[in-house]
């Protein structure tokens, strides 16, 4: 059974421009990426996923938005299954109703 993740709407659209595959994405680029968002914004968030575990970063502190621009970040591979479920819920129905299907 998978875990029950709850994100914002920050994470969320945060972790959309990471990607879910697991493939690294050079700070810049994330940055380039996330223009509707405030700086300081950005950082509370991409810290908060970071220390729950969800983001994995190359780098250890990630304070200012100069270190972000020289890490690479992924989205960590034991919750990849559960953060997509959370960024689009109803894929997970959809497969709970196949489940629920098959088991009668």
């Amino acid at each position: 059974m998978g875990r029950e993740i709850k994100l914002d709407g920050g994470e969320i659209s945060l972790l959309k421009k990471i990607g879910l595959s697991g493939s690294p994405l050079h700070g810049r680029l994330l940055i380039d990426r996330i223009q509707e968002m405030e700086k300081g914004e950005f950082l509370d968030t991409l810290i908060g996923l970071i220390d729950q575990g969800y983001v994995i970063s190359n780098k250890v502190n990630i304070r200012l938005m100069e270190d972000v621009e020289k890490a690479l970040f992924r989205v960590n591979a034991s919750y990849a299954k559960d953060l997509q479920d959370a960024v689009n819920p109803s894929r997970r129905r959809e497969r709970e109703r196949a489940q629920r299907v098959r088991r009668r």
